[in-house]
């Protein structure tokens, strides 16, 4: 007698259509007056939902099992979208808006200047300039702890990128342009008409004018590197020297010259937003942030933090894991669907487009228990073990995870500690900050006081 084999039964998706598409516009007006809200409020209780962005069809995955399918399956979900075709006259063919062939290849050329080894050595620029910033504040002074990460991850993102005798001089010029970039493309990336960025307003100017003034001065970096020769240690020399182990290829000017804005972009922008946030959530939250100064001083006593330092400050880590499920600057991202294909049961078409949104995802209760609660222990070895595979996107997922992770990671816990050491940053009183979702997920300015320990 043949034993019935116990076979699971096919899931059962839920899929609804968002209400309230307007003619032509869909739910691009919502999407442009508050996205994360409007998003939120498709998820609950949906395992996919349908909307429209103008005239093409959208569709916002709202179960990580149907996230990790978009995710892993790189050549049918490319990376595409509003997002993207906004974001290639900044990037260029860089590594966030390559196609997936071109993606392929530049993750095999870049990759390795992200090695463990180097990782390490560019440690040491981030260990002296966090130390520098801990060292400007003054007890009794308010700061506007936004503007002070972004100069931060500015200096060391470009320390990082350039040698020591370039820096200096491209330091400034990247921290007066790049938050101009940031404005124009977010307003650039929410208007469904394509109209707003050729209008000849004075914010547009401005925008074009610190974008030329970028891709300049990449070139003439990228040009002096060529003609000198030689490792400097630093991320750019190792773009340059980096050869496909598969084809012996290497990286055209124009392909580094993408490749640096993108790291620029991403390594100063997010890991900004990310830092704000993280000082933010500490100061609204005095049990967590005393027991993040209690292992500070066990671990460094009183000097400063060292990359060696990073196995020991587990608190500290799981601090800023926790910020980054709560806002995570990469708060939206999107893919095009390439070939027919179906989600959730839905029958999906070429030229369709994915929504993912680790915002939404983040705080959904399903996922996350008390998902609004600021709770670092969620992220013990016996408690994150139940988090489910494709949950957590601070980074993306996929063959196109952020390739700067453990990059941003070490930065921001070098820079908690070594603050944290230091000082309390207390809020003003009655301050009120409200998420921006803009390229990344800022917070706008964020006064602090500054506080001896």
């Amino acid at each position: 007698m043949r034993i019935a084999e116990n076979v699971s039964p096919p899931r059962t998706w839920q899929v609804t259509t968002a209400p309230g598409a307007l003619p032509v516009l869909g739910h691009a007006l919502q999407m442009g007056r508050d996205p994360m809200r409007f998003l939120s409020s498709l998820a609950g209780g949906a395992d996919l939902v349908e909307l429209r962005i103008g005239r093409n069809r959208a569709f916002l995955p709202c179960h990580p099992e149907l996230v990790q399918q978009v995710l892993v399956n790189a050549r049918v979900f490319d990376t595409g979208g509003p997002v993207k075709d906004k974001a290639r006259p900044i990037l260029g063919n860089g590594l966030i808006t390559s196609d997936w062939e071109d993606h392929r290849r530049q993750r095999r050329l870049v990759q390795p200047a992200f090695h463990t080894a180097r990782i390490a050595a560019y440690a040491v620029v981030m260990q002296e300039e966090v130390l520098a910033q801990a060292d400007r504040w003054r007890a009794g002074e308010v700061v506007d702890v936004s503007e002070a990460a972004q100069a931060l991850t500015a200096r060391v993102t470009a320390r990082a990128l350039f040698s020591v005798d370039i820096a200096p001089q491209a330091v400034a010029a990247i921290q007066h342009g790049l938050p101009v970039i940031v404005r124009g493309a977010y307003r650039n990336a929410i208007d469904p008409t394509g109209l707003v960025g050729k209008l000849p307003t004075a914010a547009n100017r401005q925008y074009e004018r610190a974008l030329e003034g970028m891709h300049r001065l990449i070139d003439t970096i990228v040009e002096e590197y060529r003609r000198a020769g030689g490792d400097r240690g630093d991320l750019l020399s190792a773009l340059l020297a980096a050869e496909d182990p598969q084809t012996g290829g290497r990286l055209s000017d124009q392909e580094v010259h993408d490749q640096v804005m993108t790291l620029l972009l991403a390594g100063i922008e997010t890991t900004a937003s990310a830092l704000t946030w993280a000082f933010h959530l500490l100061g609204q939250n005095c049990e967590v942030e005393s027991r993040l100064h209690a292992e500070v001083d066990a671990v460094l006593g009183s000097r400063a933090p060292v990359y060696a330092d990073l196995p020991a400050l587990g608190y500290a880590q799981r601090v800023f894991t926790e910020t980054l499920r709560l806002y995570p600057p990469a708060w939206l991202y999107t893919r095009t669907t390439t070939a027919p294909t179906e989600l959730a049961g839905r029958e999906l078409q070429p030229g369709d487009d994915i929504l993912i949104s680790p915002y939404v995802l983040h705080r959904l209760p399903g996922l996350f228990p008390d998902p609004e609660r600021f709770d670092p222990d969620r992220w013990l070895p016996e408690r994150a073990k139940d988090v489910a595979r494709g949950a957590y996107l601070p980074f993306g997922g996929g063959s196109r995870k952020c390739i700067g992770d453990v990059f941003g990671v070490t930065e921001a816990t070098l820079a908690l500690a070594a603050i944290s050491s230091r000082w309390r940053l207390r809020p003003l009183p009655g301050a009120r900050v409200v998420p921006r979702p803009q390229m990344s997920l800022t917070s706008g300015p964020l006064p602090m006081t500054v506080e001896a320990r």
